[in-house]
């Protein structure tokens, strides 16, 4: 039984879609969850509005989930919604625990809970926020059950946070908000029924371990090399060349053989056989469909199981395996430990998609324990810019060439992006994100300096629209690493979370044109986030009758606290202001 009670005070217009409720509730195929007693009033200049039952709408969200809705009538600014309701539930295993935070600040937000003694939860403070209130107590002889003699004793549980931000997650580069998002999570991990018969809920690893190797959706789909050694051609399992070599094959095999469904799946529904018969599967299918051809080729390889960024990190005090949503595979070949995914086309062997970059997971093998093991990320990302341009004020041009390298991530996001597009839509993109006036005349791929972890490219250029008739101001950044500052809000009260190192280099020679002379060079940058995590440079040098301009971003850290953000915001206002807002400025001789 959960009984909820709310107040909301509308402050302006922006707060009237406060006015909107819906309560959700779960349903089995057997039993149901029920709202009874919905009692809504909106408090507006002294009067009374309520929410007739009538005006109270039952709808279905999903399978298993339903919704009850309604509105709150006559709702202005400065009105008070006040409601309550009681929600009954069968399942005593879904004690659903409490959200302190919110996407609006709360005044004031407090939990109590009697528990009877026989139940046993498991509890997690998720969050930065700390309680005002922590408070836990036995009452005796507070719980019975009618013909059944005796009565138990119950926990009394109090917690109350004052004055909680609001939860902003608009932000860029975040992690999942559930891990950040202050609430309170219970979990069922014993039940002491009235015969003494103790039920276990929370297993350990051993259990989890035992389990898996006889689940027919996981650890029976591990065991299908057989399958594949019958109906593969030989030489892609058992080739005359180095494991290295072999593994890299049978690799790029699946990805070129497999479609994904866009689907990850991984406790229920999986069939390797049939996704291979059919070329197409979810993320289970296709990486399980790895592993059992690299084991086939006799490349020691396991499951690993993760989450996802969007899913949240898994607990590491017990096995929850809810937490997890995603598989890859984790072999070692010559002392030295890949993780694959052959889900996506262009990614490289060894580099996992962005999405998985999710700090750890859990490695699941088959004959031992299983154990927790890091995901470290691609170190060499970035994007580094070679430019040469004149400047042409008589016929009013730009004209110049830039090489332009990816490297790491970059260069798999490109080369992602790049197989959706012909080269003629994708050079037409780039021109209409560049400066107005900008022309693509030539470009080319440098096929010697692109492989699956880099990809050189080279455009020939013109700008139109450089001003003669006196002063030329010229912004020298033909390429931005950011447009725009990412980090909008005041403060955070989470961490800045980028995935993966990351830098960024612009170098251009520009050509001072005859009858002209340097006049003003931009402002030099010299900036760099605390213990040496990030470093911005910016220079302008004069050289004979050209400007040399060296533009630098490293940031050398992938995560930055929430204690930092203001640095990190700062950091990357430098940044912008540096590319958008600086200019050569030449006066005429």
């Amino acid at each position: 039984m959960t009984n909820y009670h709310a107040k909301i005070k509308v402050l302006d217009k922006e707060g009237f879609s406060e006015a909107d409720i819906s309560i959700p509730y779960y349903r089995s195929e057997r039993q149901s969850e029920k709202i009874n007693d919905i009692r809504a009033i909106t408090h507006t200049n002294g009067m009374r509005y309520s929410v007739m039952p009538s005006n109270v709408f039952d709808v279905e969200s999903s399978e298993r989930w339903s919704e009850k809705r309604f509105t709150f009538p006559n709702v202005q600014e400065g009105s008070v919604l006040e409601y309550t309701y009681e929600v009954q539930s069968p399942f005593f295993y879904n004690l659903k625990g409490w959200q302190f935070q919110e996407d609006i600040p709360k005044v004031y937000t407090e939990y109590n809970a009697k528990i009877p003694g026989n139940y046993k939860y498991n509890r997690s403070l998720i969050g930065a926020l700390s309680l005002d209130v922590n408070d836990a107590t036995i009452k005796k002889s507070c719980f019975s059950v009618p013909g059944i003699s005796g009565q138990a004793d119950c926990e009394m549980l109090m917690y109350t946070m004052k004055d909680v931000p609001a939860f902003e997650e608009d932000e860029e580069f975040m992690l999942s908000a559930s891990n950040y998002r202050s609430r309170l999570e219970f979990e069922l991990s014993e039940y002491e029924g009235f015969t003494g018969r103790k039920e276990r809920f929370t297993k350990s690893w051993k259990d989890v371990d035992r389990e898996f190797r006889t689940d027919g959706d996981i650890g029976g789909q591990l065991r299908k090399k057989n399958y594949f050694e019958r109906n593969l051609p030989l030489d892609i399992i058992s080739g005359n060349v180095d494991n290295l070599t072999k593994a890299r094959n049978l690799f790029e095999f699946v990805k070129s053989h497999y479609s994904w469904n866009g689907k990850y799946g991984i406790f229920r529904d999986n069939n390797v056989k049939k996704a291979f018969d059919e070329g197409s599967g979810n993320v289970a299918e296709i990486n399980i469909t790895l592993i059992n051809l690299l084991n086939a080729a006799g490349i020691d390889t396991d499951l690993m199981l993760l989450s996802t960024r969007m899913h949240g990190l898994p607990k590491r005090t017990h096995p929850v395996m809810s937490d997890f949503n995603y598989v890859v595979a984790k072999t070692q070949i010559n002392g030295e430990t890949y993780l694959l995914d052959a889900t996506e086309k262009q990614l490289p062997f060894g580099m996992l998609p962005y999405r998985c970059l999710n700090y750890y997971g859990r490695v699941m093998d088959l004959d031992e324990d299983s154990y927790w093991y890091d995901i470290v990320a691609e170190k060499e990302n970035g994007i580094v810019v070679r430019a040469k341009m004149e400047l042409d004020p008589e016929n009013g041009m730009v004209r110049g060439e830039f090489d332009k390298t990816l490297q790491g991530y970059d260069a798999y996001f490109k080369r992602s992006h790049m197989a959706s597009l012909s080269e003629e839509e994708y050079l037409d993109e780039i021109e209409k994100e560049s400066r107005d006036g900008f022309y693509i005349k030539f470009y080319e791929k440098i096929e010697e300096k692109s492989d699956e972890m880099n990809l050189a490219e080279r455009f020939t250029f013109e700008v139109e629209g450089l001003d003669p008739s006196g002063n030329i101001f010229f912004n020298p950044f033909l390429v931005k690493y950011f447009s725009a500052n990412p980090f909008k809000a005041e403060t955070r009260n989470y961490p800045v979370d980028f995935g993966y190192l990351r830098k960024f280099h612009y170098m251009a020679n520009i050509k001072v044109p005859h009858g002209y002379r340097i006049k003003e060079l931009p402002k030099p940058i010299n900036l760099a986030l605390p213990e040496g995590s990030g470093v911005l440079r910016y220079n302008t040098t004069e050289m004979q009758d050209n400007v040399m301009v060296v533009f630098s971003i490293q940031l050398k850290s992938t995560q930055y606290t929430s204690e930092g953000y203001h640095y990190v915001k700062e950091f990357f206002a430098n940044a912008v202001e540096g590319q958008n807002q600086s200019y050569l400025v030449l006066e005429k001789i």
